[in-house]
């Protein structure tokens, strides 16, 4: 692996939980457990590499419609893991943040995200995006809304057309840099509505490992398969050469 070209931001499609518990004649819930230790090992793994950004898709706009006991386990194991990793954040400077359609999380757990990224948003060493109730699309509709509500609302005041910066200004990820390297885990080949705006020159790489079982060895194969690509960024792969 060349330290000297180490992915600024990585985004992964944790996935495969289900299946990895399934195929040990366990619950789904302990796939999820399991998949917890993989984010604390992938963390220490990436901030170790150099990366600046990891982030994490946790639980979708959609993940709602899952059986009712997962997802309340789901919220139960997003309140334990702010309250039992906050000193550890701190002390390895880990900057922490919630992305997602929050408020429509319990109050409790709206405010243990709030006062955890408060506590930690001057660490500097790395940030975690935890990418809750999110949906590429709803990122994108929630952008253009905040956008429309910010301006005048006469109609000779008001511009009648809105550009990709004023976009990227009212998402989420405002302020933090897109993606260089998409991981999935589980072997599937889609991008299930993450990122959909940042992942645009996105390096993807996928894996049959299911996320229960993906550690820094296998953040290590990620990012020397990112480092043999040539990101063109819509140049031939001439134009590229000759600018270095």
């Amino acid at each position: 692996m060349d330290p000297a070209n180490i992915p600024r931001h990585i985004a992964i499609i944790m996935d495969g939980n289900g299946r990895w518990a399934k195929e040990r004649s366990l619950p789904r819930i302990a796939g999820h457990k399991e998949g917890s230790e993989s984010v604390r090992a992938v963390l220490k793994a990436a901030a170790d590499f150099g990366v600046k950004y990891l982030t994490l898709y946790a639980f979708s706009t959609e993940n709602w419609k899952r059986p009712k006991e997962e997802v309340a386990f789901l919220m139960e194991l997003f309140m334990q893991t702010i309250e039992n990793e906050i000193a550890e954040l701190m002390e390895n400077r880990v900057r922490l943040q919630f992305l997602g359609r929050l408020y429509q999380f319990s109050k409790e757990l709206q405010a243990s995200m709030r006062a955890a990224a408060e506590r930690t948003k001057n660490n500097d060493r790395i940030t975690l995006n935890i990418m809750v109730n999110y949906g590429g699309r709803a990122e994108i509709v929630d952008a253009v809304n905040a956008i429309i509500n910010e301006r005048p609302a006469t109609s000779d005041q008001r511009p009648t057309t809105v550009n990709e910066t004023a976009i990227e200004q009212h998402l989420y990820t405002c302020g933090i840099p897109d993606p260089d390297l998409l991981i999935r885990t589980a072997s599937e080949m889609r991008v299930s509505n993450f990122l959909l705006w940042q992942i645009a020159y996105a390096e993807i790489y996928v894996t049959p490992i299911y996320w229960p079982d993906f550690r820094k060895e296998q953040l290590k194969e990620a990012i020397e398969a990112y480092q043999k690509r040539t990101r063109k960024f819509g140049k031939t792969e001439e134009q590229i050469k000759n600018a270095a």
